[in-house]
């Protein structure tokens, strides 16, 4: 029985080697955890029961469980690349089995899908026509690359100081000549077709507190007065007190014409020179797909070529009573198992889960400088229960040799 002990340790000893070497050989795997083997000592039992003098015949690995601590997080160049900072898994789908990974280093294939460098989709919620995350069943989550339809303006908003110094004006207005108005500003407004049409406004003062606004667009003067603006005598507008419509000529294709409101209730009539701080509007021509990224919360967002931006879906991560309960598959993805529990889904950010870092990936969480210094431990483990069954070989060989 004294071969026992040391032939239970070498295969423990080793299977302990054969932890650590894994260990280190993934110390630069994204996403990968450590894990630790875990010994127990082996005791015979008769049928009498255990006496309190029996020596004990060994030991045994009694398991294998993965650490899974938090891996450093580094920036990538990737936007699709995304590390989770605190609990939780990727839930990815490979032919219909649902697997987790802490791996985010994320692609887009050719069907828009967004995938890992084995092909697995990453799921998470649908966003619906009018932007609602959909929180129901997870589904593979896919990038749309169509153009979004523009929007013709609606409103447009300026916040502007006209020059109380001015002096008022009487010649007609003339868009050509500059002398029968004080000052103007342009803007872009988007017809139906998303045609962007250049809006031209004049101010003209014809009065102490009272000033003419005049429009063109596309270079064409439009006839009449858009709107009169009038001040009090602090310089604050009093008149109108809300947007006047404009209506300018946009062509057959796009119905002839469009109007929209034009906001100037903040405008200002001090003494100082004309300056415009703000211009807005709600139009935007049509966009196409020019990149995406995902914020902490999940969400892809998708960034299109007019400057909006849009919602593609939203990333849905897992988390385990018990991780140690997941079964490892390789490829840095595990599958449940029994002693895990049942997965609680949700958006990264969201109760216990953790956030998103989008552009970043995690790091494996092995510390390489520990792991060579359980790997001498270890050699040295093994070498002593070598040393046990040299020892137990000479006294064998003492007796054999009796006369």
């Amino acid at each position: 029985m004294s071969f026992q002990h040391g032939l239970s340790g070498l295969s423990a000893a080793a299977k302990n080697l054969d932890v650590i070497g894994n260990n280190v050989a993934n110390a630069n795997t994204v996403g990968a955890k450590s894990s630790r083997a875990e010994f127990a000592d082996l005791y015979a039992n008769s049928l009498t029961g255990l006496s309190a003098a029996t020596t004990g015949i060994g030991v045994a690995v009694s398991g294998v469980a993965q650490q899974f601590t938090q891996g450093d997080i580094v920036a990538t160049q990737n936007p699709l690349d995304m590390a989770i900072n605190g609990r939780g898994f990727f839930r990815v789908s490979q032919e219909g089995v649902t697997q987790y990974t802490r791996n985010g280093q994320f692609r887009m294939d050719k069907d828009g899908y967004i995938v890992t460098a084995q092909g697995a989709r990453l799921t998470g919620y649908q966003i619906d026509a009018t932007g609602v995350v959909s929180n129901g069943t997870p589904t593979d989550l896919r990038i749309s690359t169509a153009d979004i339809s523009p929007r013709a303006t609606a409103s447009a908003r300026a916040q502007l100081n006209l020059d109380a110094r001015d002096t008022p004006i009487t010649a007609p207005f003339n868009s050509a000549s500059p002398t029968t108005y004080h000052s103007a500003m342009s803007m872009s407004v988007y017809d139906s077709l998303g045609r962007d049409h250049q809006v031209t406004l004049f101010y003209r003062k014809t009065a102490g507190n009272s000033w003419e606004v005049r429009a063109s667009a596309d270079g064409t003067d439009i006839p009449g007065v858009a709107a009169t603006l009038n001040f009090s005598s602090a310089g604050l507008g009093t008149s109108p007190t809300g947007p006047f419509n404009l209506t300018i000529p946009v062509g057959a294709d796009a119905g002839n014409s469009m109007t929209f409101g034009i906001d100037l209730t903040n405008a200002t009539q001090f003494g100082a020179s004309f300056a415009t701080t703000e211009i807005t509007q709600d139009g935007y021509g049509t966009g196409r797909l020019s990149g995406f990224t995902a914020d902490d919360s999940g969400m892809l967002i998708g960034r299109y070529s007019n400057g909006q931006t849009r919602p593609q879906g939203q990333i849905v991560l897992a988390n385990f009573v018990n991780p140690q309960g997941l079964v490892p598959l390789g490829n840095n993805a595990w599958v449940e198992g029994a002693g895990a529990g049942q997965p609680t889904l949700g958006a990264p950010g969201s109760g216990i889960l953790g956030s998103l870092e989008a552009g970043a990936v995690e790091n494996s969480n092995v510390d390489l400088t520990a792991e060579l210094v359980n790997m001498i431990t270890a050699q040295r483990v093994y070498q002593a229960n070598a040393q046990t069954i040299k020892t137990h070989d000479q006294l064998l060989q003492t007796i054999v040799n009796l006369r």
